[in-house]
């Protein structure tokens, strides 16, 4: 199970890095097309008018797909922002109990979310829903996207709830002896 769970972590942040370069690509594209238009305008030639249609809309989608499907890697990695100072004067097993608290909350809103963006890209696909951008693209894919990166969150979630009630770290937790890694 754990191999699955990391490969299933590892494929979710090698998604959100594609997105991310897929992102630059696109910019880069945009750009080299302006300064081509300057250059050849310097010339005295008209300008060639590249363009990549709705950058703005797809980046914004990419960036979207790219910031949820990051979200378990960096709660693993332990990159994520987490109030630590209440956390580090607790006891052990204070500090035990406060975790499993935050790990339920967390774990149950995830949940929700995830139930209610999975609704919600059945819904936009069902009602042929479409971007307002010069390319008209479909809105269930971007939101299926959200809702996979938060489901995944979740599960992540949930296996470090487990791992606490099992009296172990959880994975944004420095390993030696339960110590609280502050960010």
């Amino acid at each position: 199970m754990r191999k699955i769970l990391d490969g299933l972590y590892g494929a979710a942040e090698w998604l959100a890095m594609a997105a991310l370069g897929v992102i630059a690509l696109l910019v880069f594209a945009q750009v080299l097309g302006r300064v081509f238009d300057t250059i050849i305008g310097l010339f005295g030639l008209p300008p060639f008018g590249f363009l990549v249609p709705s950058l703005a809309e797809i980046a914004g989608f990419l960036l979207v797909g790219a910031s949820f499907m990051a979200l378990a890697g960096s709660l693993r990695g332990g990159a994520q922002i987490r109030v630590t100072l209440g956390l580090s004067a607790m006891p052990y097993r204070m500090r035990q109990v406060a975790e499993v608290f935050v790990l339920v909350i967390g774990a149950a809103l995830s949940w929700f979310f995830f139930y209610y963006a999975s609704k919600l890209t059945v819904d936009s696909y069902r009602f042929n829903e479409l971007s307002y951008g010069i390319i008209a693209i479909p809105l269930w894919i971007p939101q299926a996207v959200m809702a996979l990166g938060v489901g995944i969150f979740a599960v992540a979630l949930v296996e470090d709830l487990f791992e606490v009630l099992a009296g172990r770290s959880p994975s944004y937790l420095a390993k030696e002896d339960g110590a609280v890694e502050e960010v």
